[in-house]
Order: structure tokens, then sequence, then C-alpha cells
């Protein structure tokens, strides 16, 4: 494959969307775009949305940044539940005006929300999440799955927190299933047909050493004194908790764990993450133009 080619053939005018796994080299693909044809890089990552993980959750450097502008990275506070209707509402003036999007991330469910739609469900009642946070921090996550209705468990991504939080959340709250809601879509904001979209396609023998390594640069980088920097008022049922890796160099701190130990279970952690969004990617994005991550990674490095 060809990259500078396939570059070259993009229309500088139509929005770009590149989704991939995590370590797959999405973001060098987006930059190396936005300073050879102009643009604008638009975060479509969930846990890259948060101000206080920037080394941990391999956001864009400020080199990166300043080589091309950057929109919706780190602008969220820690503590705020932020929602794919959030970042939605959050991208909607760079889809209107300004310099062509480039948008890119790993969270297949803004991606689909973006190109399919997104169900218009109301406000969660501060009640009914302090209800689902109460009962996960007693008993986890998984305590809520049980309640949801079958359509719902049979879409969402079980293994992740927040999905289920939001799941049972929206249950509690209005008595009809998420996937209900879902099912009464209205039209996406921009169709496939007007953009040009990309899965960097990455597999598991390629990226597993890349996530064993970028952990490590992650390490060296500062990420250990990023998470210091987060100690006070840290707590594991903050949102931005979530950042694969942050409880253990929390426990690192805490003196329950050693840096090695934390590496080897970050980096688990990391590989069943990527696994998840491969088989997201696969089962929504299948009809996306696919990359190979192997030849992507020659062609820019």
């Amino acid at each position: 494959m060809d990259i500078s080619k396939l570059i070259s053939g993009l229309s500088p005018t139509t929005p770009v969307l590149i989704a991939g796994p995590t370590a797959s080299g999405k973001s060098d693909l987006a930059l190396r775009i936005a300073e050879q044809q102009g643009g604008i890089v638009i975060n479509a990552d969930a846990i890259q949305v948060y101000a206080d993980w920037r080394i941990l959750t391999a956001r864009p450097s400020v080199q990166d940044e300043a080589r091309a502008p950057h929109v919706l990275y780190g602008h969220v506070a820690r503590d705020v539940v932020y929602s794919v209707g959030d970042w939605l509402r959050d991208l909607e003036p760079y889809l209107d005006a300004g310099p062509r999007p480039i948008i890119v991330g790993g969270t297949g469910l803004y991606f689909t929300a973006l190109t399919q739609g997104l169900a218009r469900i109301p406000e969660t009642p501060d009640a009914v999440r302090a209800e689902a946070t109460a009962r996960i921090t007693d008993h986890g996550h998984r305590s809520l799955i049980p309640d949801l209705d079958a359509d719902t468990r049979s879409r969402i991504d079980l293994e992740n927190p927040m999905r289920v939080q939001r799941a049972w959340e929206v249950l509690r709250s209005t008595g009809t299933g998420l996937a209900a809601w879902q099912d009464a879509t209205p039209p996406p904001r921009l169709s496939l047909a007007d953009v040009q979209a990309f899965v960097v396609d990455a597999p598991k023998d390629w990226l597993t050493p890349r996530i064993e390594h970028r952990f490590a640069r992650m390490i060296t980088a500062g990420a250990l004194d990023e998470a210091r920097a987060n100690k006070e008022g840290w707590t594991p049922d903050l949102p931005s908790s979530k950042a694969i890796g942050a409880a253990e160099l929390m426990a690192v701190l805490d003196g329950h764990m050693i840096i090695e130990q934390a590496s080897e279970r970050a980096s688990i952690l990391t590989r069943q993450f990527a696994k998840r969004q491969r088989t997201w990617f696969r089962s929504r994005m299948g009809h996306w133009t696919w990359l190979e991550a192997a030849e992507l990674e020659v062609a820019i490095t």
C-alpha cells in the first residue's frame, strides 16, 4: 500500500474518519493527512477527552499539536461523566465551518453514533446515577448486568463498566431498554456516503509487541509522575480513572505493586481492550475501507 498515494488521493474538502485499536498508528496517519492536505484533527476516543491523563492515554504530544490543530483532547474535567451525546454536541461546530475535519480515535460507539445516528434518550436523574454508582462500588459493574434486557445485553460490551452503567441507567430511568431506544434512532449527522472512512486493521500478533513497548515508553515519558500529580482526590470510580494503567500506577505509588507488575498488568488489560475494539470494528464497520496497520507503519515511520 502506498500511503502517500492514498493521502494524495483523498478529497481535501471531504471529512475523514479514521478508526482503529489502541497503538495501531491511526493518530500518526491523521496527523500526516492534516500536514499534507490541511484540516483539523478531532478526537474520537472516549478516554482521551479527559484532562488529567495525557501520557497514559497516549494523547497527542505538545509537539504533535504544534504540527496541526487538534481539538476535543483533554477538554473534560476528570470527575465529569461524558457521553457520546456530549461528544456529538462538542463535535458539531467543527462539522459546519472551518478546516476539513479529520476525526480519529478508537471509540467505535462515537463513530457509529456519528454515521448511523444516536438515540435521543432523556438525561439520567442524579438519584439513578447515584444508585448505579453505589452498586458498582459495592458489588462491581457486573452486578448490573442481570437487570438489563436481553436485546441490550447482546449489543453492548459487557466488560466495559461505563457501557453497562449507561445501559442500566437508561432502563432504570425510562423503563425502556437501550436497544429499543437505539432502534428508534433519528438520521445520522454524517452519512458514510459523504465522508472518507477508514479502519486501521491491526492483527493481534502485530499489535501485542507494540502495546508492550508503548507502556514502557509511557513510563519513561513520565506516566508515574503523571499519576503522582493526579493522586490527590483520585478514586477508581472517577470517569477518567478508566484510563488503562491508572489504577496500577496508583498501586505502585501506594506500595502495593512494583512497576514491573503494573506494566505487565496494564499491557494485559490493553490487549484485552484492543481485542474488544477489533470485535466492534469488524461487526459494525466492516463496510468501511480497511488499511493494513503494518504497511501503514512502514510508510509513516
